[in-house]
């Protein structure tokens, strides 16, 4: 088994961080940029695509199409305060997989429940749905105060 690619200080900003944005791009290179809820458990990131309102059913939504045609994904982790030497991002670069059932998945599940009490609220679904896996295969990191 593979060590993972974050030191823990990365790994403890990434398990706090509320929001991230994912950054995938279809066959053809056009990129997509989304907001996601996520999940960090040392080594991968998931996010699941819940019961918020959208305009398309889970599968067939771009970022989704966009992984399963080029699985290769930016999460863009930061941090923003007006005193910018307190600025920080981690960027992680690797492959999405799409998990609809299993072990991992429900792993997922329940790491993004015990995160986020709007999931428990919303009853996000452990036997249907669909989770963003996310491998970090290169790690970047800054600080305004390096």
């Amino acid at each position: 088994m593979k060590a993972p690619l974050v030191s823990p200080e990365v790994g403890r900003f990434l398990r706090v961080a509320r929001v991230a944005r994912l950054g995938t791009a279809d066959a053809g290179g056009q990129p997509l940029v989304v907001p996601i809820c996520y999940a960090f458990d040392g080594r991968h990131c998931y996010s699941a695509l819940d019961a918020k309102p959208k305009r398309k059913a889970p599968a067939q939504l771009r970022r989704v199409t966009n992984i399963r045609e080029n699985p290769r994904v930016s999460v863009l982790v930061d941090h923003y305060e007006e005193d910018w030497k307190r600025l920080r991002y981690v960027l992680l670069e690797g492959r999405a997989d799409v998990l609809t059932e299993g072990e991992e998945f429900t792993h997922a599940i329940d790491l993004l429940l015990e995160k986020y009490p709007q999931y428990r609220a919303m009853h996000l679904d452990r036997r249907t749905g669909l989770v963003i896996k996310i491998t970090p295969e290169r790690v970047i990191e800054w600080s305004g105060a390096a």
